[in-house]
C-alpha cells in the first residue's frame, strides 16, 4: 500500500517522548495514515492501540477522565503506542494530553489526528509545550499524486530527468497529461483515485460542501454565506493581496469579521497567507500578505472551473498557486515572501532565509519572461538570485526548474 512522505517522519519519531499530533484539512488521509502505522506496529511487534473518538462510547470515557485510557492498554512492560483519531472531539484535549504526559510518558506513546481548531488555540500551544510535535498532512503533492494513482513509472522517469540536464523522456508527454490533471483537480486522496473526470469533480463539491460547512459550524460562524463567499473571492484571487478593509466594504461585514475568518480559513487549511519581504520601509508595500489556496482542485471547484490549462483564462494564476504548493511543500509556508513596492513592482516569491537565498517570479509562457523589468529588485536585492519557472512549452526541463 502506498505511503505518504510524512509516514517516515512519523516511523522516525515514534520512539521520542514527545507525542505526535497529526494536522491537516479534512479528508487529507490522516485516518488511513494513523492505520498504516498501527499496521507497522504490529508487523514490528510494537504494543499498539487504536481508539476512533467518532464512537461514542470511548469518547464518553474518556471525557469522564483522562485516565480511563490506561482501561484500554496491554499490560505490558513495553511503551504502548495509543493511535487517536479525530481528538478534537474530546471536551478537553489539551488536559487530556498534557495530564497523561506528565504521569504516564513513560509508558504511553499517543499519536493523534485532528482537524483545525483545537491545536491551533493557545491553550494547546502553552499547556504542551514540549510534549508534542505537530506534523502538517496536506493534500497530495504530485509525486504523491503520482504513488498514490499507480503511476510508478511515470514517477520513476520524473525523478531520473531531475538528475541532470540533456535527458530524454519517451513519457514525458504522460507527465505533462497528469501534471495539467493534477492543477485541475488537485491533490484530496479520494479525488486523486477517482479514474472518472465527473466522479473527481461530484467528489470535489462534496468536500465543498459538506465538509466547509463542518469547519464552518465547528469554528461558530453565523454568517455561513459570508464566510463561504470570502473563500469563494480567494479562489479567484489568489495570488493577489488582501485588503480586509475592501473585503469588508463588498461583503458588508465588519473588518474584525474579515480578520477572524481570514484566521479560521487558515487554522482549516484552506488557504495560506505569506507576507512581504522589504528592505525600505517607505517605498515597498509592507502591509498586506498575499492568499494562496492550499488545493488547487478545491479552487477549481469553488469558481466551477474544470477547463483544460489551454481554455482557461486564469491559467497564470492557477500555475502560479501550484507552484506556491511545491515551494510550501518543500521549505514550509513560513520561509515564503514576496516583494512589491508602492509604484507596482513585484516578484512572487522571495526566499530569503533558506541555505541558498533566491528569488522567484512565475510566467504561465516563456515569452512572458522579461529581464528587463526587474531591475530594480535586482539593484536592490542582489544577494537574492532571480530565476523564472514557467509552464509553457512543457518539457523534460520542467522539473528541474519547477522542483530544484
Amino acid at each position: 500500500m502506498f505511503k505518504r512522505k510524512i509516514f517516515d517522519q512519523l516511523i522516525t519519531h515514534l520512539p521520542q517522548k514527545e507525542f505526535s499530533i497529526v494536522s491537516g484539512a479534512r479528508q487529507t488521509g490522516k485516518s488511513t495514515l494513523l492505520r498504516q502505522l498501527e499496521g507497522y506496529c504490529k508487523i514490528n511487534n510494537i504494543p499498539a492501540i487504536f481508539l476512533n473518538l467518532e464512537q461514542k462510547s470511548i469518547l464518553s470515557e474518556l471525557d469522564e477522565n483522562p485516565l480511563n485510557l490506561l482501561k484500554f492498554l496491554y499490560i505490558t512492560n513495553e511503551r504502548v503506542v495509543v493511535f487517536i483519531d479525530e481528538i478534537q472531539y474530546l471536551k478537553d484535549a489539551s488536559n487530556f494530553l498534557k495530564l497523561i504526559f506528565d504521569e504516564h510518558v513513560e509508558h504511553v506513546k499517543i499519536i493523534a489526528s485532528g482537524s483545525s481548531a483545537f491545536y491551533m488555540n493557545k491553550g494547546f500551544r502553552d499547556s504542551l509545550a514540549g510534549r508534542k510535535k505537530i506534523f502538517y498532512l496536506p493534500t497530495c503533492s504530485f509525486d504523491e499524486y503520482l504513488g498514490l494513482n499507480g503511476k510508478d513509472e511515470l514517477l520513476a522517469d520524473k525523478n531520473l530527468l531531475m538528475k541532470g540536464s540533456g535527458r530524454r523522456s519517451t513519457l514525458i508527454t504522460y507527465l505533462q497529461l497528469e501534471w495539467e490533471n493534477y492543477m485541475i483537480y488537485g491533490g484530496y486522496p479520494a479525488v486523486v483515485t477517482e479514474p472518472d473526470k465527473n466522479e473527481k469533480i461530484e467528489r470535489l463539491r462534496e468536500l465543498r460542501d459538506s465538509f466547509i460547512k463542518r469547519d464552518i459550524l465547528e469554528s461558530g460562524i453565523i454568517n455561513e454565506t459570508a464566510f463561504y463567499n470570502l473563500l469563494s473571492i480567494f479562489a479567484g484571487q489568489s495570488g493577489n493581496l488582501v485588503n480586509s478593509n475592501e473585503l469588508a466594504s463588498t461583503l458588508r461585514i465588519k473588518h474584525d469579521t474579515v480578520s477572524s475568518y481570514l484566521g479560521i480559513m487558515q487554522r482549516c487549511f484552506h488557504i495560506a497567507l505569506i507576507k512581504p519581504f522589504f528592505k525600505n520601509l517607505r517605498n515597498e508595500l509592507i502591509k498586506m500578505p498575499k492568499v494562496y489556496m492550499l488545493d488547487t482542485g478545491l479552487r477549481n471547484c469553488l469558481l466551477s472551473n474544470f477547463q483544460p490549462i489551454t481554455h482557461r483564462s486564469d491559467k497564470g494564476e492557477l500555475w502560479e498557486n501550484v507552484f506556491f504548493r511545491v515551494l510550501s511543500d518543500k521549505y514550509g509556508f513560513d520561509a515564503i515572501h514576496f516583494w512589491r513596492t508602492n509604484a507596482g513592482n513585484e516578484v512572487d516569491f522571495i526566499l530569503p532565509f533558506i541555505d541558498e537565498p533566491k528569488a522567484i517570479e512565475t510566467k504561465y509562457d516563456k515569452n512572458q519572461m522579461k529581464f528587463s523589468k526587474y531591475k530594480l529588485f535586482r539593484n536592490t536585492y542582489p544577494e537574492l538570485p532571480l530565476s523564472f519557472v514557467w509552464l509553457h512549452p512543457f518539457n523534460e526541463e520542467f522539473f528541474r526548474r519547477t522542483f530544484v
